[in-house]
């Protein structure tokens, strides 16, 4: 690129919108933007920085903390188009289902390896362990594996995201509180909701499975947190605790996740109700809690 196809700042400012203020700001906290120098010693932006800089305003109208979108507003110049993600994770799927159907520890983690290596966290999420965890599901229920390739592949998978979340408590973003409620152990879904969430500039606290109900609220009195979160699989799990949801609900957004809960039960006790996977869940109390 010639030196006539670079911007000065204020016409960069002018054509994005954004304040010159601003766009100082974004690229000394966050590196967004790369100037040459001119001979005269100004700074002059490329069409490079053009597009980090509409691709950031975009991710922050998506309700993205700025750090986040500032993140992918930067990987989206090396990130493979959307059609390609399918062919990236397609072979790493395929081997990491066989490295945990035979308990091959090594193997799994080494894929695992790869996998975050390659992909961003959410890419990761959502075409592959969210997916192989409803087939892992479906062929337990149908018989097709065993009570113990089951456990050893939700325990190694469970160890991998907690490691991933080791310090997601820190920070100074918005706060949520996450707990599955009691007599619920299937937490993969919430831990991955939970990393999702923490990806977008949130800190964390995370309760975890077989929780009771008032517990989580005694907690989240003394926490205040931004929301509360409470993922379940089993239809009723918290119909003996409708008073406490109600008056928890009624203090702080709390979000119900899972297959658990009901457009019933959300109406009933002013709680929101989560439908989409983890990412997309994410995404959208992120969105929400930025309006």
């Amino acid at each position: 690129m010639t030196i006539d196809a670079y911007l000065r700042i204020g016409e960069l400012s002018r054509r994005t919108g954004v304040s010159v203020e601003l766009l100082r700001a974004w690229e000394k906290r966050y590196g967004l933007l790369a100037p040459a120098r001119s001979d005269g010693g100004f700074r002059l932006y490329s069409d490079s920085d053009l597009d980090r800089v509409r691709s950031m305003q975009r991710h922050l109208d998506e309700g993205l903390a700025a750090a986040e979108a500032a993140r992918r507003a930067m990987r989206s110049e090396a990130a493979p188009p959307p059609q390609l993600v399918g062919g990236l994770v397609a072979g790493p799927k395929r081997e990491l289902a066989e490295a945990l159907a035979a308990f091959d520890e090594a193997r799994a983690h080494a894929v695992f390896d790869r996998l975050f290596a390659s992909l961003t966290l959410d890419t990761v999420l959502a075409e592959v362990l969210i997916p192989y965890l409803h087939e892992l599901g479906e062929a337990w229920e149908r018989g097709d594996v065993s009570i113990s390739q089951e456990h050893f592949a939700s325990a190694l998978i469970r160890g991998r995201l907690l490691g991933l979340a080791r310090g997601w408590g820190s920070g100074l973003g918005p706060h949520a509180l996450l707990a599955c409620p009691a007599g619920e152990l299937h937490d993969l879904g919430l831990i991955s909701f939970g990393l999702a969430l923490r990806a977008r500039g949130w800190r964390i606290t995370y309760l975890g499975q077989d929780t009771p109900l008032r517990a989580i609220g005694e907690h989240g009195e003394a926490l205040r947190p931004s929301c509360v979160v409470l993922a379940f699989t089993q239809p009723g799990a918290l119909d003996g605790d409708l008073d406490v949801l109600k008056r928890m609900a009624g203090t702080v957004p709390v979000w119900l996740a899972g297959p658990g809960p009901t457009p019933a039960l959300a109406e009933e006790t002013g709680a929101l109700l989560l439908a989409a996977d983890p990412v997309h869940a994410a995404e959208r109390v992120a969105s929400a809690t930025r309006r």
